[in-house]
């Protein structure tokens, strides 16, 4: 795959950030590629020879996007973008850095290998989420990570029931429930007791947060399911669903939420050498080979 039209996006939440933008556009120059740059990092740029596109024309134009930040900014970017199916690649600029594979420092020597054609790519599956008050579509949106049902109030229960497939799963009385994807299952799921799960398997892990039993466990299921939850008429009227932290959709007593995998994908770049388990090591700081 060619690159020649290239959308970079991210914020620039401090100087370091901003240096990576000025190396990738010096980088992206020698190449002769074609830049569009999202308006806000455009700004903050302040160069007369950038042009500046919003992220869904980038989507339409571009061969490759690259994001500049952690992880909250590719989630972002990849929530649109992944309805264009362009290719996405990260430059880590924030802590953890699961989904922004390239170090700051070396920009230049990982962007070759991508641009001479040797790199991985990767594709990872979204999730959608409507809320249904009666037969009517309330609000939908859509998440790379988890869709998380919670309480608006910290520490506040409420209660559901799971049905898998029109099928009754259990009901439960909790703070809430986590529907993580693979991509999502090093995120807050893990956080919440879930396991981790390889990018490769086509499963979702539900996940309760804070249940008022000790027999409540997560589950792996099938990722062509369809979740739905269904809220109970007696909970207060302060609940909400979240997408990947970012999307707040309002939910009342009585709705019911259906969450299922999107036809869109995340289609993402990696480049040469990168394996997933190094990233877990790294991240998580797991043991090395003991010989």
């Amino acid at each position: 795959m060619k690159f020649q039209t290239v959308g970079l996006i991210g914020k620039q939440a401090h100087r370091d950030a901003h240096l990576s933008f000025k190396a990738l556009i010096v980088y992206l120059k020698k190449r002769g590629c074609r830049i569009l740059v999202e308006p806000s990092t455009a700004k903050d740029l302040n160069s007369q020879d950038i042009e500046s596109a919003q992220m869904d024309e980038i989507g339409k134009q571009a061969d490759l996007a690259i994001v500049v930040g952690g992880d909250g900014n590719m989630l972002g970017a990849a929530r649109i973008l992944a309805e264009f199916n362009v290719a996405v690649v990260g430059i880590n600029r924030g802590n953890l850095g699961f989904l922004t594979d390239i170090h700051p420092d070396d920009i230049e020597t990982q962007l070759d290998s991508i641009f001479d054609e040797e790199y991985q790519i990767e594709q990872r599956f979204l999730l959608t989420v409507e809320v249904y008050r009666g037969d009517r579509l309330q609000s939908k949106n859509s998440a790379v990570n988890e869709v998380v049902m919670h309480h608006g109030k910290v520490a506040h229960m409420m209660e559901f029931e799971v049905y898998l497939d029109n099928h009754f799963v259990f009901s439960q009385r909790s703070d809430g429930l986590i529907v993580a994807t693979p991509t999502g299952s090093t995120a807050y799921s893990l956080s919440g007791g879930g396991p981790i799960i390889t990018p490769t398997l086509d499963a979702l892990t539900l996940v309760p947060m804070f249940p008022h039993t000790l027999s409540s466990r997560p589950i792996v299921v099938d990722a062509n399911s369809r979740v739905k939850l269904k809220v109970s008429p007696e909970n207060s009227d302060n609940l909400q669903v979240s997408c990947d932290s970012h999307i707040v959709l309002t939910v009342l007593p009585g709705d019911e939420i259906i969450i299922s995998k999107n036809t869109a994908k995340l289609t993402l770049i990696h480049p040469k050498g990168y394996n997933y388990f190094n990233v877990l090591r790294t991240k998580l700081g797991w043991g090395s080979k003991l010989y």
